[in-house]
């Protein structure tokens, strides 16, 4: 007989944060696995956490723009516009780079709107 299940208000969010935490702790260097957990933990409200994941996410891949998009966004919700701004910049760079126009549009706006 094991142990029974953790319930929680959460639920099911936990879980799969759960699950994310241990995708990412058997390979780091999964970019789809890390920017899952990075998007869980915003989606739990915790911004800092997100952003640590949308920074180690970019160290793995820079590549990966929708980080860029993302991690300005929690950079914007802990109250550190001007660390947004370099971020939305950094992708724009990337975006022009790789020859993402659609992001690179997305960031471009969001980077207009904070000003």
């Amino acid at each position: 007989m094991g142990t029974p299940p953790r319930y929680s208000s959460t639920g099911m969010a936990e879980n799969r944060l759960d699950i994310l935490k241990n995708l990412v702790a058997q390979n780091a260097s999964d970019s789809f696995a890390r920017y899952g957990l990075a998007m869980a933990y915003a989606s739990a409200g915790d911004h800092a956490q997100a952003m640590e994941e949308y920074a180690k996410l970019i160290e793995i891949n820079p590549k990966y723009v929708a980080a860029y998009y993302h991690g300005g966004q929690a950079l914007e919700k802990i109250g550190k516009p001007d660390q947004a701004r370099e971020f939305y910049r950094r992708g724009i760079a990337v975006c022009m780079e790789i020859g993402d126009q659609h992001t690179r549009s997305e960031l471009e706006a969001v980077l207009d709107l904070l000003g």
